[in-house]
């Protein structure tokens, strides 16, 4: 008998008509296709301090949301958009409230969001960080360059070779969630 397996999704982006929303969507309608339940965490939702390396911070209910979500999880879905380079800071900050309890052998699939060419920046910076949390990253991963052009009207993309992408990296993060279980 499968049990379901459960991925936690955060949107690391703040702008209302954000790409990475866009695109954490797609990943979690492939997601959920496959039979995963999917708990999607959007950081424009949530009210988050800075974190200021201390574990406690009862005035903020969302960092235990944030928290409990995560390590309930089997797998995690991250999606940022690129910003001088790297993950965006909220994207870093939520990472941060976190610890060793709810990351540690983490199944991880990234995505980033640009508005330029498409590159590993950020993705690389996540991998980054979530190897220093013993997190396990997927080798898939989804960088969509030029995002201003990647979606029609509805929200879908429009080329079909990014979205095969996108199906292989549901399946990989899927698959080895379960694995690693």
């Amino acid at each position: 008998m499968r049990v379901m397996i459960k991925i936690a999704a955060i949107n690391g982006s703040l702008r209302e008509d954000s790409y990475s929303a866009k695109a954490i969507q797609i990943a979690i309608a492939r997601i959920e296709a496959l039979g995963a339940e999917v708990t999607f965490l959007d950081l424009r939702n949530m009210t988050l301090p800075f974190c200021d390396g201390g574990r406690e911070y009862d005035q903020y209910p969302d960092v235990e949301k944030l928290r409990q979500t995560v390590k309930e999880a089997d797998g995690l879905l991250l999606a940022t958009p690129e910003y001088h380079g790297s993950v965006s800071g909220v994207m870093k900050n939520a990472l941060d409230l976190m610890s060793f309890d709810e990351l540690s052998g983490k199944v991880t699939g990234l995505i980033s969001v640009l508005g330029g060419q498409p590159n590993s920046n950020a993705l690389n910076h996540l991998r980054l960080i979530m190897r220093w949390v013993h997190g396990w990253v997927i080798p898939e991963q989804v960088a969509i360059g030029q995002a201003w052009q990647a979606f029609n009207e509805e929200g879908k993309l429009i080329d079909e070779k990014l979205s095969e992408r996108f199906d292989k990296f549901a399946m990989s993060l899927v698959e080895n969630s379960q694995k690693l279980r």
